[in-house]
């Protein structure tokens, strides 16, 4: 039987026993729903379907990126945590110290200040003799201005000025050179 003959029997009213429809053989039946709207929930469901793979994909991929946020985080703590502490241990060249550093914290999976104080045992040269951090000095291509320097300087300038000796001008010269 077709489905077309289904669809002509429920509509002609025939009804058994609690309201189902009787089949040709006459059996009491389901209730079936039109082909139209069967083909209309099928398409949604399936839609439903595409969109929960979809939100599926997109949860997985959020998760993943969370994961890789949360590890370069821990990462940049703890080279803050290393950072800080290589400071406080007065450490002359920083950035090697932290390399090194970090390159120990992998090995050894130990606490930060364990880590400073061992790679203070053996690599001194990284650190200070004194324990605090040095104040960067000047270039050897600056020079120091000497606080007794800009009265000699001065001086020459108001002799140069005022004698017109060569020599006088000369020295004035020769004194400037070592002040610009």
């Amino acid at each position: 039987m077709s489905e077309v003959d289904l669809e002509s029997q429920i509509s002609s009213g025939d009804e058994g026993a609690g309201g189902l429809p009787r089949l040709a053989d006459g059996t009491a039946g389901e209730r079936l729903v039109p082909v139209g709207e069967s083909i209309r929930y099928r398409k949604r469901a399936q839609s439903a379907e595409q969109e929960v793979a979809t939100l599926q994909q997109q949860l997985e991929a959020s998760e993943e990126k969370n994961r890789q946020l949360e590890g370069e985080l821990s990462e940049s703590r703890l080279e803050q945590e290393l950072v800080s502490s290589l400071t406080a241990a007065g450490a002359n060249d920083l950035e090697a110290a932290v390399l090194l550093a970090k390159a120990r914290m992998k090995e050894a999976d130990g606490e930060v200040e364990a880590v400073v104080e061992q790679l203070k045992k053996e690599k001194s040269y990284l650190f200070e003799a004194t324990g605090t951090s040095a104040v960067g000095t000047k270039t050897l291509g600056v020079k120091e201005r000497k606080p007794s320097g800009q009265s000699v300087l001065e001086r020459a300038a108001k002799r140069a000025a005022t004698s017109a000796n060569r020599a006088d001008v000369q020295e004035y010269m020769r004194v400037r050179r070592q002040f610009v």
